[in-house]
């Protein structure tokens, strides 16, 4: 059997002591949506401190820069992601990749705040976005994410039988199946009703109309892929400069 490479990037980190929380696929594998990732992907605190510690950890884990932009923290609080392929033995051809800023979501003091910490047998603890602030990562233009969020949503409803008033209002408000969604305001009613407020598809949950609740989920991922369209268009824009300048003579 092959061994995974994430073990040896996360002791890798965790033994430099660096500021970072998991998120992207292999954080939805933790929280029980399985999807296949040949990456991994963090988020860090973008702190001079901090930076250093994580190039010192890249170093050991011999991770070079791939693509654009480079490994700048100008870059990183502009929301840029920054991509690294690691050639140590035990991570070899691993992609990892690093973000400070993420559309939509707190800043990483925040997220720390909020962090799940998980201990992982034979490795010690580790550090991951919340399940809301994961979901909120999530919210991208592009459809595998949105199947992502739906089947975390699942996942989390079907592990916690006695849940908390917190994660009843993750439900109502992050639910993205039909069915559970309805489910979930006929338990919750007081809550679904304050909720339903600020989403129209809990709204049409407390109402029982369920073609209401397809079309307002619908409306709602529509809208969110436009917006992030919107944010990384001139980011986009700014790597294409970049990549410009690294083609010239």
């Amino acid at each position: 059997m092959t061994r995974s490479p994430i073990p040896k990037v996360l002791s890798t980190f965790r033994e430099h002591e660096v500021a970072t929380l998991l998120m992207g696929g292999q954080a939805c594998i933790l929280y029980g949506a399985a999807e296949f990732s040949r990456d991994i992907d963090f988020c860090v605190l973008s702190s001079e401190d901090n930076l250093e510690r994580l190039q010192c950890a890249l170093s050991g884990l011999e991770a070079e820069p791939i693509a654009v932009p480079p490994f700048e923290r100008a870059y990183l609080e502009r929301g840029h992601a920054v991509h690294f392929r690691a050639h140590h033995p035990e991570a070899s051809g691993l992609r990892v990749d690093i973000m400070s800023k993420l559309r939509g979501v707190d800043p990483f003091g925040e997220l720390w705040e909020r962090r799940t910490t998980l201990e992982l047998p034979g490795h010690g603890a580790l550090d991951v976005l919340s399940l809301p602030d994961l979901v909120q990562s999530k919210k991208t233009q592009r459809d595998k994410d949105w199947g992502m969020i739906r089947r975390l949503g699942e996942a989390s409803y079907a592990r916690d039988e006695i849940p908390s008033a917190e994660r009843a209002n993750f439900w109502l408000r992050e639910l993205r199946t039909p069915e559970l969604l309805l489910e979930c305001a006929v338990r919750f009613p007081a809550q679904a009703n304050e909720v339903a407020r600020a989403r129209v598809a809990t709204l049409a949950a407390v109402d029982r109309d369920e073609p209401g609740v397809r079309s307002a989920l619908a409306a709602e991922e529509a809208l969110e892929q436009e917006r992030d369209r919107q944010y990384w268009a001139p980011l986009r824009a700014e790597l294409e400069d970049l990549r410009r300048e690294r083609r010239s003579p």
